[in-house]
């Protein structure tokens, strides 16, 4: 009965193209070794994610998206430092609709607190969201427009989405295309899965030291990966090893110190002063586990025999 009232749920917002929704993930990463340009030293950056999404919905054609996400990142920020934690929690809370049967869109603001967790205040507290368009063009594939949006410590960021969304007639070769944000391709071998994926963020965290001026992170990383998917109970249960190169770079500022605005990859009006030395890239393994509710396959075993 549970997943019976879950499938009304979820069936009229995720039905067309994508056949399932992601309902839960959580992640563990860490780079073997992060040099800093210019002096002989390094740092470990261990990383770790956990985020649920779940819609309600208010009519045929319109669902409530709540849901919430976490993120801590854990290493040295200045050479020979102490180990600090970065933590990131935002809140998802948006609406998908259903305008015909092409047509679709999804918009989702993004709240979230984002510093060192120490002496938590309203200069740690930013607003995002984005927004997407999509067209149903068959069966098989759906394209994405939109941009997203976020308030930073640097300032405001914005980026425009393009995307698609492909799965082959024989459901063994998918392409989960966001760009520039994320990409995923991937083949299915029975129960395990081989690909590939990418995943480009911008962040940025205050960061308190007793007695000191409030500084804050700005990270920039840009991750590239193979993995091996394990699908498990049904390819319900996913679970999945990643190994990639991983830019990860935490440049730290003054707090006040700001750009006039940031758009994708570039930068206007930044005349801010680097107060480290710039992470070098490097070599990362991830592993990630995922609940993924089908939803094509649980409504066809729903329906009633008639024979």
């Amino acid at each position: 009965m549970k997943r019976l009232l879950l499938l009304t749920f979820l069936f009229p917002f995720f039905s067309s193209a994508q056949e399932y929704v992601d309902l839960f993930r959580i992640g563990y990463g860490q780079t073997f070794e992060n040099s800093f340009e210019g002096v002989d030293s390094n740092t470990s950056v261990k990383s770790f994610e956990a985020g649920f999404t779940f819609p309600v919905v208010l009519n045929e054609n319109h669902a409530l998206i709540t849901g919430a996400d976490f993120s801590s990142n854990n290493l040295q920020l200045f050479p020979e430092a102490e180990y600090t934690s970065l933590y990131s929690t935002n809140i998802k809370l948006g609406l998908a609709s259903t305008w015909s049967e092409k047509w679709s869109t999804t918009i989702v603001l993004l709240p979230k607190i984002a510093s060192d967790y120490k002496n938590i205040s309203s200069n740690d507290f930013y607003m995002g969201g984005f927004a997407l368009l999509k067209l149903k063009k068959n069966e098989n594939l759906k394209y994405r427009f939109g941009v997203y949006a976020s308030q930073e410590a640097f300032g405001l960021f914005t980026t425009p989405i393009l995307g698609w969304y492909y799965l082959s007639p024989n459901k063994r070769f998918e392409m989960d295309m966001s760009l520039p944000i994320s990409a995923d391709v991937s083949y299915k071998l029975g129960i395990t899965t081989i690909g590939v994926d990418y995943f480009g963020i911008g962040r940025s965290y205050n960061v308190h030291y007793e007695n000191l001026p409030t500084l804050y992170a700005d990270l920039s990383s840009l991750e590239f990966a193979s993995y091996l998917q394990f699908n498990a109970l049904e390819e319900s249960v996913l679970l999945r090893a990643k190994l990639g190169y991983s830019s990860n770079n935490y440049e730290m500022y003054a707090e006040g110190d700001k750009i006039d605005l940031g758009i994708s990859a570039f930068s206007f009006g930044d005349e801010r002063t680097q107060l480290n030395p710039s992470l070098n890239g490097g070599i990362f393994f991830k592993f990630e586990a995922i609940y993924r509710f089908h939803i094509k396959e649980k409504s066809k075993a729903q329906e009633p025999n008639n024979n």
